[in-house]
């Protein structure tokens, strides 16, 4: 069995460092840029006065970063050669997020964005396999152009986990559907366009069938963004809606009637190995940095890294990395070759480790540093905010557990 990066990926990544150095890195340094990643970072990036979305200026340059990385050939890396693509499958992407988050905090890769030279675009996979041919014809141009955003209604004020019991409805009158609901932690929604609205179309409280997603236009008559939730780490985009009989046509059902999970649980499978990626790259970065630090910082005399009570926890933190990082790649590999259902438990095995051990290392990161550790003219406060939210979102640590005690004990075949 070949452990190698294959010599295409690694040639990949050689050419996407020297993009970086040519031209983002000197975006990131120009017109006091660096105020968005240095101690100023949350400050600079928050509209505190303006519900505590980003700062239009900080999505300005998050713009421009992804237009300068789409006319390099970069941002589609992962989309298909007929949408500007490369058509990258999850190893490399697993490969390529792993490094950029290594990189540290950057304008190439902001994980509090999900905004990285390299796209992501879960959506438009979602479209491309659940969309119906005038919906393709009609969404991706704009997903592509950025005329088009979509944001995700999924979690309510009472059901974020227990999903399948959802409370808001969808009911047909005539050749419309009227949607009454509420959605919480609605990710996107300061910017979108439109809303991807799970609602219970039939069946029971509690059945997987019998949801279906809807594509709400964001100005449609009683569709209303009450607040945003400020969270740990600033700025939010995570809103609070309410939906009062918002009519929708029948084209604006997504996907197979009653069936709408089916594309929670793509979107999810696309976000969380890479996520886990990302957050293996970014507890590397902790613990080289804390390495680093605890090599030149000299206490009593000597080097600080001398003690094993600096060396030991960061073995074992570096230790854990380089066993995630074969699991990470060997799932991302796996779900080249196989429908993403089959390797679940996989995936949530990768998703729960990584992002425990992100924080982990970040914590750790701060304990080695002292006090400038834990100031914010060092990156870790920052990493700990970001990563600690992954832990909950898109399947809390607890979910992606029973996920692999479903499949350990056989339950998931009962």
């Amino acid at each position: 069995m070949d452990f190698a990066i294959p010599a295409e990926i690694t040639a990949t990544l050689a050419e996407i460092d020297a993009f970086i150095e040519r031209e983002i890195r000197p975006l990131e340094q120009q017109d006091d840029n660096i105020r968005f990643f240095d101690h100023r970072r949350e400050w600079a990036r928050t509209d505190f006065e303006g519900g505590g979305v980003p700062r239009a200026d900080w999505e300005d340059l998050l713009r421009e970063m992804r237009r300068r990385a789409d006319a390099a050939g970069w941002l589609r890396w992962a989309l298909a050669e007929e949408y500007g693509g490369h058509g990258a499958g999850s190893l490399e992407m697993a490969i390529i997020r792993e490094h950029l988050a290594h990189k540290g905090l950057g304008l190439h890769n902001d994980l509090q964005n999900e905004s990285s030279i390299i796209g992501n675009f879960p959506t438009v996979l979602m479209m491309r396999d659940f969309g119906t041919p005038e919906q393709i014809d009609e969404w991706m141009p704009g997903f592509l152009d950025g005329t088009r955003r979509l944001a995700f209604g999924l979690t309510e004020p009472n059901h974020g986990s227990d999903a399948t019991f959802l409370e808001t409805t969808a009911v047909p009158d005539g050749d419309e559907w009227v949607i009454n609901g509420q959605k919480r932690f609605n990710s996107g929604l300061h910017h979108a366009t439109h809303d991807i609205v799970f609602a219970r179309t039939s069946g029971d409280p509690g059945s997987p069938v019998g949801i279906t997603a809807f594509l709400v236009p964001c100005d449609a008559p009683g569709f209303s963004v009450d607040f945003f939730w400020w969270t740990f780490n600033m700025p939010t985009d995570h809103a609070e809606v309410t939906l009062r009989d918002v009519r929708v046509p029948a084209s604006a059902v997504f996907g197979r009637l009653d069936r709408g999970l089916e594309l929670a649980q793509h979107f999810v499978h696309e976000n969380r190995i890479r996520q886990a990626a990302s957050s293996l790259g970014a507890a590397q970065f902790c613990i080289d940095e804390a390495v680093r630090y605890a090599n030149s910082r000299v206490t009593w005399g000597k080097p600080l890294s001398r003690n094993q009570a600096i060396q030991f926890p960061l073995v074992e933190l570096h230790t854990e990395a380089a066993m995630l990082r074969q699991l990470v790649r060997f799932t991302a590999w796996s779900l080249d070759r196989h429908h993403h259902m089959e390797v679940t438990h996989l995936v949530a095995m990768c998703n729960y480790r990584a992002n425990r051990l992100a924080c982990d290392a970040a914590d750790r990161a701060m304990q080695t540093c002292g006090g400038v550790g834990y100031s914010r003219h060092m990156p870790f406060e920052h990493i700990y905010r970001h990563h600690r939210r992954y832990r909950i979102t898109e399947g809390s640590e607890e979910i992606q557990m029973r996920k692999v005690g479903q499949d350990l004990f056989g339950l998931s075949r009962k």
